[in-house]
């Protein structure tokens, strides 16, 4: 088992995987999880293109939705099949698979959320 130095709890068990630093339960098993409010923002969508890390591969980043869980899945399941491509939802970022700034920033805005395109 490794402990993380910066708060003292326990990380990774080799019996039960990533451990939820917050309540120390298993991640599958973290009740914290549940009550946690959506994140907070300043109601801005920021849209980004990224291939940093990724083989060369352009993914299509959403970030600063102020959603839960459930509805950041659904969101991103709908916009994945807007583009036509996969992708996944981590961490409060939907991540959809190829350059689709524009078109996903079109579903945005037709959704009435303040959309802006953010880097380069």
């Amino acid at each position: 088992m490794r402990k993380d130095k910066s708060s003292g709890g326990l990380v990774y068990s080799t019996e039960t995987g990533r451990m939820c630093p917050a309540c120390r339960q298993p991640v599958a098993q973290c009740i914290c999880g549940k009550v946690r409010s959506p994140a907070s923002g300043d109601g801005i969508v920021r849209v980004s293109r990224e291939t940093k890390g990724r083989g060369g591969k352009c993914v299509t980043l959403v970030k600063g939705l102020a959603l839960d869980e459930g509805e950041l899945t659904a969101l991103g399941k709908q916009l994945k099949a807007a583009c036509g491509s996969g992708g996944t939802v981590k961490e409060g970022v939907i991540e959809v698979q190829g350059d689709h700034l524009v078109l996903i920033m079109d579903v945005l805005k037709k959704q009435g959320r303040t959309v802006k395109q953010a880097g380069g």
